[in-house]
């Protein structure tokens, strides 16, 4: 019986959290049960996914599966672009110099601001009267 190379990952944006799975193959989809393009609509998200595969040329090398939790369509998209250059990092170590330069490891830490008690939000304040 022989085992195939596996690598795994977590990446992280917001509240989304994105676990993946890396197989070698042939460049299929499994999110959540569906593709790519059927889970992610936007143009612009499916670029922001791919950037990390298209920077070190592996679009049809690996075969991804990924569980997505928690945020919104662009919170997720950016765990899953963390997650994927996590798992390209662990794949092939020359790999992390390409990947960190262009940002791809880089956790961003921007949450939602909790709301303070006494105002209407996280900043706002209620309307000052003089008298």
């Amino acid at each position: 019986m022989e085992s195939k190379t596996e690598y795994c990952a977590t990446g992280r944006r917001k509240t989304a959290v994105c676990r993946i799975r890396m197989i070698p193959g042939t460049g299929t989809w499994n999110i959540d049960g569906r593709g790519l393009k059927e889970y992610f609509h936007a143009e612009a998200l499916l670029y922001y996914i791919e950037q990390p595969l298209k920077l070190t040329n592996t679009v049809a090398k690996y075969d991804i599966i990924a569980n997505l939790s928690g945020g919104g369509i662009s919170g997720q998209a950016g765990a899953l672009r963390h997650a994927l250059a996590r798992a390209l990092a662990s794949s092939d170590k020359s790999l992390r110099t390409v990947l960190k330069s262009s940002g791809c490891l880089t956790r961003d830490a921007r949450m939602k601001e909790r709301k303070k008690p006494g105002r209407p939000g996280a900043r706002k304040r209620f309307q000052f009267s003089k008298r």
